[in-house]
C-alpha cells in the first residue's frame, strides 16, 4: 500500500472492531482493509464515514457489513473468495482429529509432568456430515475421501464434484442422526442462525462429534455448553464464536471435551500473505480508476452515488 502512494494508518488495536470503534477511526479514511469489523448501516452512512470509498475485506465472510447501506452510500465492497479454502479445510480436519484422538488432554498431561494415554476414537471409515458444502465444505469433503470416510453433506446446492467423491445429499435431521463428526461450513444467513440448536444436537449420536470453523452464530452456544456437559455428543471443536473474542466467563470455557481456537482456521503463514495481497490490490485497483475483481454489491458501480472515479463501469 506504501509503495502504491497510500498512507496507511494503523488501529491501536486489531479488530475485529466494534461500531463504536470503528466511527472513531473513519472520519478521512479513503479506504480500508477490513477484519470481522462492525459495518452496519449506522457506520456506513455516518457522516465519519463520509470520505469512504471502499472497504476491502481481508477473507469471505461479509455478514457484519450492510451491503445495502454501502450500495446506497456509493461505497465498494471487495472480498478475497476462494484463497481461504484449503487453509481452512486443513485446519477442519487438524481440530477433528485433536478431537478425536484426544491430542490436547494428553498434551496438556505430559506438560504437567505426566504420562496418561487418552483413548480417543477411529476417524478412518467413519461417516462425516458436512453442513454447507460450499468450496470450503467441498475442499472438507476431498480430504474425508483420503481417510475412506462416508460423507453425508446437507447444503442449498448439490455440487457435480461432490457426487464423483460419493457425497450422498441429505436432510440435515438424517445427516446428524447418522454422521459421527458434523463439521459447519455454511455461510451465515437468516434462516440458519442458531441452525444447531438443542433439537439438533439431540438428534445427533451420544458418540458424535461437532467442528464449526464457519460461523459461531450457527451454534446455539448455550445448547452446545449444556450438551457437552450433559454428554448428548461426545465432543466438540470451536474456532468460532458468536461474540469474540470470546468473553473469559463464557460457559464454553469450562465446558468438558471442547477443544477451543480462537478464530484461526485461515491463519496460515503463505495463505496469509496471498489474501493480504489480494485484499491490497482490490484498494490499489479502485483508488486507481479500476474496478476491483471481487465486489461483493457490483450494483454500486451504476449508482450515482458512487464515491470513486472508475474509468469503466
Amino acid at each position: 500500500m506504501r509503495e502504491a502512494g497510500a498512507e496507511v494508518v494503523l488501529p491501536t488495536r486489531f479488530g475485529p472492531l466494534d461500531a463504536a470503534e470503528m466511527l472513531k477511526i473513519l472520519p478521512g479514511v479513503d479506504a480500508v482493509l477490513a477484519s470481522l469489523d462492525q459495518y452496519p448501516a449506522a457506520v456506513v452512512a455516518s457522516p465519519e464515514a463520509g470520505q469512504l470509498k471502499i472497504i476491502s475485506r481481508w477473507g469471505v465472510g461479509y455478514d457484519a457489513i450492510d451491503l445495502e447501506a454501502a450500495t446506497q452510500n456509493g461505497i465498494v465492497i471487495t472480498y478475497t473468495p476462494g484463497l481461504l479454502d484449503e487453509a481452512v479445510a486443513d485446519y477442519t480436519v487438524a481440530l477433528l482429529l485433536s478431537l478425536a484422538r484426544r491430542i490436547p488432554e494428553s498434551h496438556a498431561a505430559m506438560a504437567a509432568g505426566g504420562w496418561k494415554r487418552n483413548w480417543g476414537h477411529d476417524i478412518f471409515g467413519q461417516t462425516l456430515g458436512i453442513f454447507g458444502l460450499g468450496r470450503i465444505g467441498l475442499a472438507v469433503a476431498r480430504r474425508a475421501a483420503g481417510f475412506n470416510m462416508r460423507v453425508l453433506a446437507c447444503s442449498r446446492s448439490p455440487k457435480p464434484e461432490a457426487v464423483k467423491l460419493g457425497v450422498r445429499f441429505v436432510p440435515l435431521d438424517e445427516l446428524l442422526a447418522e454422521s459421527d463428526f458434523v463439521t459447519l461450513h455454511a455461510s451465515l444467513n437468516p434462516g440458519n442462525r442458531g441452525a444447531i440448536g438443542e433439537p439438533q444436537l439431540r438428534r445427533m449420536k451420544p458418540a458424535a462429534f461437532l467442528v464449526n470453523t464457519a460461523r459461531g452464530q450457527l451454534v446455539d452456544e448455550a445448547a452446545l455448553a449444556r450438551a457437552l456437559r450433559e454428554g448428548w455428543i461426545a465432543g466438540a471443536a470451536l474456532d468460532v464464536f458468536g461474540e469474540e473474542p470470546l468473553p473469559a466467563a463464557h460457559p464454553l470455557r469450562s465446558a468438558p471435551n471442547l477443544v477451543l481456537s480462537p478464530h484461526q482456521a485461515s491463519f496460515a503463514q503463505e495463505t496469509g500473505e496471498r489474501v493480504s495481497q489480494a485484499a491490497a490490490e482490490a484498494i490499489i485497483d479502485l483508488m486507481s480508476g479500476r474496478r476491483p475483481r471481487q465486489v461483493l454489491n457490483p450494483d454500486v458501480f451504476q449508482s450515482p452515488a458512487l464515491r470513486a472515479r472508475v474509468e469503466e463501469r
